[in-house]
């Protein structure tokens, strides 16, 4: 069983910036494929960004590339977001997830069904 906690979320104004953290424990950790998913209020959970069990191919939705950057630490078993140029519309819960696989792979998609855990989530409010 993997658990999955995050921080890191708050308010912010537009241009500003927050870095989520998300530490799990109970597996192997670079056999863990993680990634950030977000849902505002009334919409569907929608993926952000993916990174593989080795920190390579990270891979991003179009609305934050050049904005978010996802990144993990495997010695402290945190994966990271940085989220820079916020805006309003980024305005969610986020939440981290895992899926277990050989080699931390993750598939070329990120989609709510592919992941395994979830953590609790963190609030993020950007204000105009």
């Amino acid at each position: 069983q993997v658990q999955l906690v995050e921080s890191g979320g708050g308010s912010v104004q537009a241009g500003g910036s927050l870095r989520l953290s998300c530490v799990a424990s109970g597996y192997t950790y670079s056999n863990l494929c993680m990634g950030w998913f977000r849902q505002a209020p009334g919409k569907e959970r929608e993926g952000v960004a993916y990174i593989n069990g080795g920190g390579g191919s990270p891979d991003y939705v179009d609305s934050v590339k050049g904005r978010f950057t996802i990144f993990r630490d495997n010695a402290k078993n945190t994966v990271y977001l940085q989220m820079n140029s916020l805006k309003p519309e980024d305005t969610a819960m986020y939440y981290c997830a895992a899926a277990v696989r050989s080699g931390g792979y993750c598939y070329p998609l990120i989609v709510p069904a592919a992941y395994d855990y979830w953590g609790q989530g963190t609030q993020v409010t950007v204000s105009s």
